[in-house]
C-alpha cells in the first residue's frame, strides 16, 4: 500500500511517501500553507500523482500524551483535508519526529524529513499489524 504523510504546520507542513510496497519512506517536498485552499488543492494534487492509498498526518502529543494546543489545530486541519482528498486520513502520533529530522543529514528539508520519519514509523506499526 502506498501511502503518503504529513508533517502538519500551519506555516510549512513536510510530505514523505512510500513506496509501492509500503516498506520505505522517503522525503518528499514541503508545502506552504496547507491549510489554505491552495495547500489542500496542492496536497490533493500530491496524494493523486504519487497514487497514496492512505495519508497519515502526525498528531503532535506533548510528552505525557495530551492533546494540546498543536494537536487541536492539526485534528481540525485533518477535518478539512478528509473533505479535500479521496482517500482515508489518519492521525499518528508523532512525538520526537522533528528532533529525529534534526539529527538526521541528507538534502531534504527538515519538515519533509520529519514526516518520512513519522511514516517509518507507521510503516512499522502496519507492517506488524499486518502480520
Amino acid at each position: 500500500m502506498k501511502v503518503m504523510a504529513l508533517d502538519y504546520g500551519s506555516a510549512r507542513t513536510g510530505v514523505a511517501v512510500s513506496d509501492p510496497t509500503g516498506t520505505l519512506a522517503r522525503p518528499l517536498c514541503v508545502v506552504e500553507r496547507a491549510g489554505s485552499e491552495a495547500g489542500l488543492a496542492e496536497l490533493a494534487r500530491l496524494a493523486h500523482a504519487e497514487e497514496a492509498e492512505r495519508i497519515v498526518v502526525g498528531l503532535p502529543l506533548t510528552l505525557r500524551g495530551e492533546r494540546g494546543e498543536q494537536a487541536e489545530e492539526t485534528e481540525r486541519f485533518v477535518e478539512t483535508l478528509r473533505a479535500a482528498v479521496s482517500v482515508p486520513v489518519e492521525l499518528y502520533d508523532e512525538r520526537f519526529t522533528t528532533d529525529l529530522a534534526q539529527q538526521t543529514a541528507g538534502g531534504a528539508p527538515e519538515d519533509a524529513l520529519a514526516a518520512a520519519h513519522l511514516l517509518s514509523g507507521w510503516l512499522e506499526r502496519w507492517s506488524g499489524a499486518a502480520l
